[in-house]
C-alpha cells in the first residue's frame, strides 16, 4: 500500500527513524494521547528523509502501548511502502483516560511539532478532564475569611434553617468549612470565593466575563458597547444578562394602536448561557475570561477550557450533563441557578427551534464555544 507522506512535523505529526528507543516513543505516545491525538511515522526522519524499516515493528508499538504507558493506549498500526522504503504510521487518538504518563512516572503532551513534561497547571488541567480533580475546592493562595461576604453566606444557611450568626465563630467556620466555602486550613476555596466573595477578581482575575457588542457580524467591526464584568457569579450573571437585554432589539409590528412584539428568545435562554459558562469554565487557565459577544447575527458566548472526557458537541443538545466544578454546580444549584438534570442547554436548543433558528457547539483548542442565531432584526 502506498502513501502520501505529511509535509513535515506539527502538532498532529511526530516523524522517528527506525533508531528510536522505546521510552522515547513511549513518551511520544503518551503526548498525543494527552493531547488532542495525533500520528508517529516510523522510518522517516525529521527532515521528512525516508530512512526506512527493516523489520515489522508492530508488535513491539503494541507492548510499548501496553506496558510503558499508564493506562494502556491502543494505537492503530499501519505499514506502508513508500520510494521502495517500508515506513509505518501509528494513530494515536485523543485520550479517554487521561492523564496518561509513563512507567517512568513522568506525563508528557504534545506542544506544537515537540513534546515536553506537563507543567504543574497542565498537569491540573489534565486532571481534571478525567474527574480526578476538582480544581474549585483548591484553597486560593492569600485569600482569608475577611474577602468572603458573610452575609451572602448567613443568608445561603438560612435556606437550610440554619441561623448562620447566632452561631460562635468556632461553629461558623465549621460549617463554611464542611460546605467546601472554606478549605481544611480554614482559607476560602475557588468555589467559596466564586460564589461568596466580596471581589474574587482580586484574587482570581481569570474569573470574570469580557462583554462586547459589534456593528455587523465581525469581530473586526466597530464597538458599540464593551464592559469588563466581575463580583461573584450570582452577580455576574445578572450584569451579563441586563448587558444583553439592553443591547438586543425585540422585533416588533404595530396592529392597530398596539405594539406587539414578534417571538423572540426568552431571557432564561441567555442565563442559561452565561451561567453554563460561570459554572463549567476551567478556572485553571489562567488570564482568559468568559467572553460574550454580541453580533447583528448571533450571541457566541466563550468559556476557556475543553469539554471533559466522555462529553462531546453531540450529546450536549440531549441533555449530557457533567461537572467539572461540582462544588460550583451544588452552590449555583442551590441558590436556584442550576438544573442538574441537564436540561439547560437542551432548553437553548428547543428555544431556537421554535424560532426557525439554531444554536452550534464547538470545541476550538482550549475553548468552548456557544453560538446563538438571532431571528431577523433582533439587533
Amino acid at each position: 500500500m502506498s502513501v502520501t507522506i505529511p509535509d513535515g512535523e506539527n502538532q498532529y505529526i511526530e516523524f522517528k527513524s527506525e533508531k528510536v528507543k522505546a521510552m522515547s516513543l513511549a513518551e511520544e505516545i503518551v503526548a498525543f494521547a494527552n493531547s488532542e491525538g495525533g500520528e508517529i511515522w516510523l522510518g522517516v526522519e525529521d527532515d521528512r528523509t525516508l530512512s526506512g524499516l527493516s523489520r515489522s515493528y508492530e508488535e513491539d508499538v503494541m507492548n510499548i502501548c501496553r506496558t510503558a504507558c499508564i493506562p494502556p493506549i491502543q494505537p492503530r498500526y499501519e505499514a506502508f511502502e513508500a520510494e521502495g522504503c517500508q515506513i509505518a504510521r501509528i494513530q494515536i487518538a485523543g485520550g479517554k483516560d487521561k492523564p496518561y504518563y509513563t512507567s517512568r512516572n513522568k506525563y508528557f503532551i504534545r506542544v506544537g511539532s515537540t513534546k515536553r513534561v506537563a507543567s504543574r497547571e497542565e498537569l491540573i488541567r489534565l486532571f481534571q478532564v478525567s474527574g480526578a480533580v476538582h480544581y474549585d475546592i483548591f484553597e486560593v493562595e492569600r485569600a482569608k475569611v475577611s474577602d468572603l461576604d458573610l452575609g451572602q453566606i448567613g443568608q445561603y444557611f438560612t435556606r437550610y434553617h440554619i441561623s448562620f450568626f447566632d452561631e460562635p465563630e468556632e461553629e461558623r467556620l465549621r460549617l463554611m468549612t464542611h460546605t467546601d466555602i472554606l478549605s481544611e486550613k480554614g482559607k476560602p476555596t475557588v468555589a467559596g470565593l466564586l460564589i461568596f466573595g466580596l471581589a474574587p477578581e482580586r484574587l482570581l482575575p481569570q474569573s470574570g466575563i469580557s462583554f462586547a457588542h459589534f456593528v455587523g457580524d465581525e469581530l473586526a467591526a466597530d464597538l458599540l458597547d464593551k464592559k469588563t464584568i466581575t463580583g461573584s457569579l450570582p452577580q455576574q450573571v445578572g450584569s451579563a444578562l441586563a448587558a444583553i437585554k439592553a443591547n438586543l432589539r425585540v422585533p416588533s409590528t404595530i396592529v392597530g394602536a398596539k405594539r406587539v412584539d414578534a417571538p423572540h428568545y426568552p431571557d432564561r435562554v441567555f442565563r442559561e448561557l452565561l451561567v453554563n459558562a460561570c459554572v463549567h469554565r476551567n478556572y485553571s487557565i489562567y488570564g482568559s475570561n468568559i467572553r460574550v459577544f454580541l453580533f447583528s447575527n448571533r450571541l457566541e458566548v466563550i468559556s476557556p477550557g475543553r469539554l471533559p472526557n466522555t462529553v462531546t458537541v453531540e450529546k450536549l443538545s440531549v441533555g449530557t450533563s457533567f461537572a467539572r466544578n461540582p462544588t460550583l454546580v451544588r452552590f449555583m444549584e442551590n441558590l436556584g441557578y442550576v438544573d442538574k438534570l441537564g436540561r439547560g442547554l437542551p432548553m437553548v436548543w428547543q428555544e431556537a427551534k421554535k424560532l426557525g433558528r439554531q444554536v452550534q457547539f464547538a470545541e476550538n483548542g482550549e475553548e468552548f464555544k456557544v453560538t446563538l442565531y438571532f431571528a431577523r432584526s433582533q439587533i
